[in-house]
């Protein structure tokens, strides 16, 4: 009994002692701790703060009464979004455009980051990363005036379309062409600006590798598929369970921008169906339980996905 006794005492003590230490470590590195402070006020306001708000999923809200005021009426709102006619189109529209995004969006940085580590001429490479970065600086907006300028009945596609003796395509009002044009649109200008964190992942690989690969007699393809892939896996892991994470919040701005009343069967999406309710018509709460049911599944996806590629190549966010 005393030896028990004094070994559970010094766990204590040790305890104890590993605190203080911390804590000593804290007061003598604290002017990090004060860098961190002004990202933690940021998230606490910005972000867990407005959390409070979420009650009025689960309240038919009035704005005279508040938050509080308003009476519970528990999962009514999320009863209704299940029922609704549109539930599964919203659902399958979303899916489509965020999975088909990720599956043609997320291998092309890769395979372009690859490309271009292996250009040799610093100028050319110099001129070719300029081009495709550019994209990604053209705002939203200028984005999708551009599609229309591009794709409307009598835009440039159209008239090189009738050049060569083909009819006109109504791209802006066929509802299976708005799920091509978001993807293609989104891939050109965002293909350049995702490669710069493979790019730089594969600055830090070692030139020895390579050098002992061609000593071994190993070609270009040889080299990239067992240098430079393994290099930046671990990088493309992280941001593959991040935008898995992230699929449901498909972009609102660029689905948006580019609905109209003829391709809106293929173009209404959850953020947008969101937008709709909660402004325009002033169903706040039932928008806001669309806004969380969307919330729950991506942390439910990114949980999942996570602990999936943690196990498959142990690499994990956490």
């Amino acid at each position: 009994m005393k030896a028990a006794f004094r070994s559970v005492t010094q766990m204590d003590q040790t305890v104890i002692l590993n605190k203080k230490s911390k804590y000593k470590q804290m007061l003598n590195n604290y002017q990090l701790y004060l860098f961190l402070l002004p990202a933690l006020v940021y998230f606490i306001v910005f972000h867990y703060f407005p959390m409070y708000g979420v009650l009025i999923a689960f309240k038919d809200f009035v704005a005279t009464k508040g938050i509080m005021g308003s009476p519970w009426v528990g999962f009514k709102h999320f009863e209704r979004f299940f029922d609704s006619f549109q539930f599964w189109t919203l659902i399958k529209n979303t899916l489509g455009l965020s999975v088909f995004q990720l599956i043609i969006g997320f291998p092309l940085p890769i395979i372009f980051a690859l490309m271009m580590n292996q250009i040799r001429n610093e100028k050319y490479k110099r001129f070719v990363q300029t081009v495709v970065y550019a994209p990604h600086f053209i705002s939203v907006v200028v984005l999708a005036g551009m599609i229309y300028v591009f794709f409307s009945n009598n835009g440039l596609i159209n008239h090189l379309i009738m050049l060569f003796g083909g009819d006109t395509i109504q791209f802006m009002a066929k509802p299976e062409w708005f799920q091509p044009l978001y993807i293609g649109s989104g891939v050109w200008q965002e293909t350049g600006w995702a490669a710069i964190i493979y790019l730089a992942a594969l600055a830090g690989v070692s030139p020895e590798l390579h050098e002992a690969a061609i000593m071994d007699g190993a070609s270009k393809w040889h080299r990239i598929l067992h240098v430079d892939i393994p290099a930046i896996m671990p990088t493309a892991v992280i941001l593959l369970i991040l935008n898995v994470g992230n699929i449901m919040n498909i972009g609102f701005e660029k689905a948006y921008l580019l609905q109209t009343p003829l391709n809106q069967p293929s173009s209404e999406i959850i953020p947008t169906y969101v937008y709709k309710l909660g402004l325009q018509q002033a169903q706040y709460s039932f928008a806001a339980a669309v806004g969380l049911f969307n919330s729950v599944i991506n942390l439910i996806l990114l949980v999942a996905v996570n602990k999936f590629a943690k196990k498959l190549s142990g690499q994990g966010l956490w």
